[in-house]
């Protein structure tokens, strides 16, 4: 079962003093930039029933909820998708991810590394490939305005479905390691 909890309430819960495990599912450059201390890290593409059962047992977790964060919550809503039904546990999705929590009193670590987001990097990466076909489509050949059209059907793809492709191949880059 998964559900969202506010960052105005998961603010207090981290204020509570109790242990609460959360997972965050940013990549590991986006938390060497800048994480929650005492989350555990495990980028999106790695989680699997496995990972997660493996992490749950590690930290003798039982059937407590687990909080899910990334950058703005749509990762975290990904992994709960992928892990639903594999434990037994609550989880529960940090609404509006590390960006939110940004706006409370919730301390975050900050790194050295100036990494860009993930979703930043896909929104950099799509603009530049349509305007490369626009140009490619003016001055050499017509037909290269198809690259814009194959950009713009993978954002609608993308929209539809909440998988992104180009992130998931974003995120396997080196500098996102």
């Amino acid at each position: 079962m998964k559900q969202k909890i506010s960052t105005v309430d998961f603010s207090l819960l981290c204020q509570s003093g109790n242990k609460h495990l959360v997972i965050d599912v940013r990549t590991p450059a986006e938390i060497a930039s800048e994480s929650l201390p005492g989350s555990h890290h495990l980028p999106l593409q790695d989680v699997c029933d496995e990972s997660i059962q493996s992490l749950l047992a590690a930290q003798n977790h039982g059937d407590e909820p687990v909080y899910l964060l990334c950058g703005s919550g749509m990762r975290a809503e990904k992994a709960a998708e992928l892990i639903a039904g594999t434990v037994n546990n609550p989880l529960w999705i940090v609404d509006g991810g590390i960006n939110a929590l940004r706006e409370t009193d919730v301390p975050l670590a900050l790194g050295e590394s100036s990494v860009i987001s993930l979703e930043r990097q896909v929104r950099i990466a799509a603009g530049f490939l349509v305007v490369l076909g626009v140009v490619l489509g003016a001055f050499v050949n017509p037909s290269l305005y198809g690259l814009s059209a194959f950009v713009g059907a993978g954002l609608m793809f993308a929209g539809i479905t909440d998988s992104c492709g180009m992130a998931m191949v974003l995120a396997k880059m080196p500098w996102n390691r």
